[in-house]
């Protein structure tokens, strides 16, 4: 297992610098001008200053030297400084990082929670009523583009029945966002439904096989209640492409949270890389894409050793 997570450990590294190297690229080939958008459309007026800024912050460079030169100081920890908010990336994202996470982790603790159970009832009543809605249910939350859901449930809970808040909490401390907890709601059913979809299909499909397996069989033979099988054999079987799934699909749902935060104006992550998009704040965007590329890599690696703990078959 060392060994595996060792080799898993450096392929991570690999998969950071191509992420954060095609990330540079691509954000160097957007049209436009960082002094510009720093200091205001007037500075085209003073070609100088211009001049002066390119070559303080290596704009003058080729991209690939642009890019060695950030990697250098993010190899000594330093994430870059933010032009436009006069601030370190690092400081940024602590501010940001953990109220993310907290958006991020109810949404998918209670989707797993609500998404099993659907799937291991559609499988155990495949073709039936509760099959069909739930089928009908997820397909159509799984197709739903994020913010077209969010600004639905603004519609209906915020302003047709106003029951919560249309914005998100917007103390600068997590307490703040707790001691404000209504104004979560919508947020995390917006990014909870669209999760829900998604982990629902794939818990059905893994029920489905594993009700066909001989192990299924052997157990009703010896007499096995049919609620023993299905909560003590099935559903641990069944969780391990769910857990794939989870790892797999983080960047899928840190870009749902995107669209979520920018839609209730949530002081995230998410939001911040909007707002810092539009004013092509570059440090500050590779800063957002190292941590969520990170956090990609450790779930697909926690996935993979979650395999050797739900089912003694996987050996690394």
């Amino acid at each position: 297992m060392a060994l595996y997570v060792t080799r898993r450990l450096l392929q991570a590294i690999v998969v950071l610098l191509l992420v954060t190297m095609i990330t540079f690229a691509l954000l160097r080939a957007i049209p436009g001008n960082v002094a510009a958008a720093v200091m205001g459309p007037n500075v085209y007026r003073d070609p100088a200053a211009i001049k002066l800024f390119d070559d303080t912050y290596g704009f003058n460079k080729p991209w690939y030297n642009q890019y060695l030169l950030w990697l250098s100081h993010l190899v000594q920890g330093n994430l870059g400084y933010s032009w436009n908010l006069n601030q370190s990336v690092a400081s940024l994202l602590s501010q940001r990082i953990l109220k993310s996470g907290i958006l991020v982790g109810i949404s998918v603790i209670l989707a797993v929670i609500i998404a099993v159970p659907i799937g291991m009832l559609q499988a155990v009543r495949r073709n039936k009523l509760p099959d069909h809605f739930f089928n009908g249910f997820s397909t159509i939350f799984y197709a739903m583009p994020s913010f077209l859901l969010g600004l639905l449930l603004i519609l209906i809970f915020a302003i047709k029945f106003p029951i919560f808040p249309a914005e998100a909490p917007q103390g600068l401390t997590v307490g703040a966002i707790f001691a404000n907890f209504n104004a979560m709601i919508l947020p995390i059913a917006t990014l909870t439904l669209i999760t829900i979809a998604l982990f629902s299909r794939y818990a059905r499909s893994a029920v489905l096989d594993n009700l066909t397996e001989d192990y299924v069989r052997t157990a009703k033979a010896k007499g096995a209640s049919e609620r023993r099988i299905l909560f003590r054999h099935v559903m641990r079987n069944s969780l391990i492409p769910v857990v794939t799934l989870l790892g797999l699909s983080l960047p899928g749902i840190f870009s749902g949270a995107l669209i979520t935060e920018s839609v209730f104006n949530y002081p995230g992550m998410g939001l911040l890389f909007y707002q810092q998009a539009q004013k092509e704040d570059y440090p500050t965007l590779l800063g957002i894409v190292v941590v969520v590329a990170l956090a990609t890599v450790i779930g697909s690696l926690l996935a993979d050793i979650a395999y050797a703990v739900l089912d003694p078959r996987v050996r690394y």
